[in-house]
């Protein structure tokens, strides 16, 4: 599985960081190069002739705020992750060639955090106040040719605190693109394509196309779609001739048939490309071309979710946007990595919680598998934070869904559209405005996509809900309530059941704390403090402590699998993210929620979900084994393919488990005694596997792993390379927090450093960092020309280590 991801991010990067589709007709060109930023408001920046020297030169995607110190007193608060907002401007000067006079010249923003101000050679261009959204603007009438130099100009305005719950970070985090096309073009999200009817011999696909023609004279246009498969081998070709047409907006609607169709899953995520080329008088003008995934699925009121006509559980996680500590900037590179160690455990859908999400995201959703629930809006009218988008709605709210929608309608990943999450409308029976916005957001989705379900992440699932009472929602979203999951049908009958949010249990990786066997609830909680004063605020990792809202894990998981008309969950959450540091305030600043933590270390509850969700064997036995003499110890186990596990102290057995009923785990209690601990898990009395966790000695020296070898040299691949401290006989130090420094060699940079620690207080923008249980992560960024590259980690006392690694063209 590791080697087929790997490959197909190669291909992957190789396609997005193309810089031209067809050099004739359209040009899809990156703009991240060569920025100058300056943090502060500076008015004068907007015009041409401003002196932006003395400023930084940049790369995009950028994020300032995670460049800055953790703040107690930051505006943003704990909950926006302790770092700050402001006011930053962003300058760049192109130059395009006199060939492109003739040609229709946009900017493609993936996205800006936010209230985004642009201007192009002293034109204003707009606003757009939403942190999440895509927006295009026409740089055509105002562009200058040859040696004639363009400014453009973007002003980002992050300093009205707080606006966010969770982490936001601050400016242009996403992509930008010069999008340049002939006079007869696609327009922007002009393309939606569904396929109808789909049986074993042939899929039809029905294409509505919006093309606009700008011409004084009679033009013949000619129009031609294809469908290549996945090796861009022809499987259909139609082509259209439309006559004497002069400037219009052409609207236009074809079927084409596939045969023997390929059918999208999560197992095959098979992509068809879809494409359209405009000639006018035999010059083509623009090709436009998006993967397109046959597939077709089925939420039912007592069968749950189905896939291409195959039952399905959907086992998802919520994720906020940042990537831990490269905070909000979008790398291709940590978004494919999140993926990875998703896939890996058995998870098949993402929640894009609680925003539109980076389109490359949806990309690699379409590419590896995932299903998606898209969500909108984390609220409406009724304000959760004192300068939230509340304050947009009005004028906004429209306008934006709309875009989210034309900019993803055509990813097979997505099968769910959300219009909000927790919304405070949802609330007051004798305040209807509820009902009349979700029935108004419903018509806006439906007018623009008539293939998947609507939904709300309502944390009031009851039939008074204004926002269930309004009949807009498709399926009936549950946050949390999983002892009310049985009764679902009694409450609502006839309808559709989906966790759009469950659980909320913390965890701290490699923290344990016993008794194992007691469940305990928060809503917040003192500071921990060690006896030198340190503050460590840590969690047990044995899955007995949740939110008061929430559960364990086990709790809610026992609850999905019981009964087949529950669709499926979305955990909060798959990683720790930035801000929300619940139970805990200050200085955690981090959260505890994710199965996985910060740095992309899994924490035990990981293994639980590999051995439910996946057919791989798994044997996975904690804690650590490092403990004072004689003090009693829970064992735990999770594994799956098997009937029994026996666990072995030094070699003499501490007794055989198997799981009961609905049990997800086996455990033993143990006086500690310093050796090894060994399990075997056994299927009709044989081996299936052995798994050994040894008492370590301490702390000898450092380990290092890449978590790829071969990096593209295109200025924007990450390498992620974990860190172990362990003892001389190679054992993971488990309390391990050793200062580990960081070298590298070659053409690439270190551009953040982490330990997944929440109360933390050292910069992710940093050439060292602390061992939190005996492991940290370095991340490095390629350079745009191949080397070898060398990292080394030193710590003092304990024998350094170091990866080799290679970026290539």
């Amino acid at each position: 599985m590791k080697g087929l991801l790997a490959i197909l991010y190669f291909l992957f990067i190789q396609q997005v960081y193309s810089q031209n589709d067809v050099p004739a007709a359209r040009n899809r060109i990156s703009m991240n190069d060569n920025w100058k930023f300056f943090l502060g408001d500076e008015p004068a920046a907007q015009n041409i002739t401003f002196d932006d020297t003395h400023w930084r030169t940049i790369q995009l995607p950028h994020d300032w705020s995670i460049e800055g110190d953790l703040d107690e007193k930051s505006p943003a608060k704990v909950g926006g992750g302790a770092l700050n907002g402001g006011t930053g401007w962003y300058r760049k000067t192109f130059q395009l060639d006199e060939s492109k006079k003739d040609k229709n010249v946009f900017i493609d923003f993936d996205g800006i955090y936010r209230n985004s101000e642009v201007w192009i050679n002293g034109h204003y261009l707009g606003l757009r106040p939403n942190g999440y959204i895509s927006f295009r603007y026409d740089l055509t009438p105002f562009l200058v040719f040859g040696k004639n130099k363009n400014v453009l100009v973007v002003k980002v305005d992050n300093s009205r605190q707080p606006n966010s719950r969770w982490y936001s970070g601050s400016g242009i985090y996403r992509n930008v693109w010069l999008i340049i096309t002939g006079k007869t073009y696609v327009i922007d999200w002009g393309t939606y394509i569904t396929t109808p009817k789909i049986t074993e011999k042939s899929a039809l696909i029905h294409l509505e196309m919006q093309i606009y023609h700008s011409s004084l004279n009679m033009r013949r246009i000619k129009i031609v779609n294809t469908v290549l498969d996945e090796k861009h081998r022809l499987i259909t070709s139609e082509s259209l001739e439309l006559k004497n047409r002069t400037d219009t907006l052409i609207n236009l609607q074809r079927d084409l048939k596939v045969p023997n169709p390929i059918l999208w899953s999560v197992d095959q995520p098979y992509l068809y490309q879809f494409a359209t080329e405009i000639w006018v008088d035999g010059k083509m003008t623009d090709r436009y071309s998006i993967p397109v995934g046959i597939r077709y699925f089925k939420f039912d009121t007592n069968d749950g979710f189905s896939l291409n006509g195959k039952s399905i559980k959907i086992n998802g996680v919520c994720n906020h946007h940042d990537l831990g500590s490269l905070g909000s900037a979008v790398y291709l590179a940590g978004l494919y990595r999140q993926l990875t160690i998703l896939k890996k455990m058995g998870c098949n859908a993402i929640r894009t919680s609680h925003n539109p999400p980076a389109s490359e995201l949806l990309d690699l959703c379409d590419k590896m598998g995932f299903i998606v629930m898209d969500e909108a809006f984390d609220m409406w009218k009724m304000p959760k934070n004192l300068y939230d988008y509340s304050l947009d709605w009005d004028q906004w709210h429209k306008k934006d869904l709309q875009d989210q929608v034309l900019r993803d309608r055509n990813h097979p990943s997505v099968m769910i559209w959300s219009i909000g999450n927790e919304i405070n409308e949802q609330w007051n029976e004798k305040d209807s405005s509820g009902i009349f916005i979700a029935l108004e957001l419903a018509s806006i989705l439906k007018s623009l996509d008539t293939t998947r379900p609507v939904t709300a992440a309502l944390n009031d699932p009851y039939p008074k809900n204004n926002l269930i009472r309004s009949g807009a929602l498709d399926l009936i979203g549950y946050n949390y309530h999983h002892k009310d999951f049985a009764d679902f049908h009694k409450r609502f009958p006839g309808q559709k059941f989906i966790g759009t949010e469950t659980v909320s249990a913390f965890e701290t990786r490699g923290y344990y704390e016993m008794p194992s066997d007691s469940i305990s609830r928060f809503a917040n909680k003192k500071n921990a403090i060690t006896s030198d004063g340190r503050i460590i605020n840590p969690m047990s990792s044995y899955d007995n402590a949740a939110a008061i809202w929430g559960s364990t894990h086990e709790e809610t998981l026992k609850e999905i699998l019981k009964y087949k008309f529950l669709s499926g969950q979305f955990i909060w959450t798959g990683f720790d993210y930035l801000g929300e540091p619940t139970p805990y305030g200050w200085p955690s600043h981090i959260s505890y929620f994710g199965i996985i933590d910060l740095a992309g270390f899994p924490k035990d509850i990981y293994y639980l979900y590999q051995s439910v969700w996946t057919d791989s064997p798994v044997l996975h036995i904690f804690p650590h084994w490092n403990w004072k003499e004689n003090q009693e110890v829970d064992i735990w186990a999770y594994y799956n393919k098997a009937d029994e596990v026996e666990l072995y102290l030094n070699g003499k057995s501490m007794g055989v488990r198997n799981k009961y009923g609905d049990d997800l785990h086996v455990n033993w209690k143990l006086k500690f005694q310093p050796g090894t601990l060994k399990a075997i898990s056994r299927k009709d009395g044989k081996s299936v596997l052995i798994r050994e966790v040894k008492t370590a000695g301490p702390p000898a020296k450092i380990i290092l792993r890449a978590d790829r070898n071969i990096l593209f040299a295109n200025g924007n691949d990450l390498g992620f390379i974990s860190v172990e401290v362990v003892d001389k006989n190679g054992i993971r130090v488990p309390d391990a927090d050793n200062l580990v420094k960081f070298q590298i060699e070659g053409n690439a940079s270190i551009v953040a450093v982490d330990n997944g620690n929440p109360a933390s207080l050292e910069s992710f923008k940093a050439n060292s960092r602390k061992a939190f249980n005996g492991q940290c992560l370095v991340i490095i960024k390629t350079e745009k020309s191949k080397s070898p590259i060398t990292i080394t980690a030193t710590a003092e006392g304990l024998e350094s280590g170091s990866v080799n690694m290679v970026s290539e063209n």
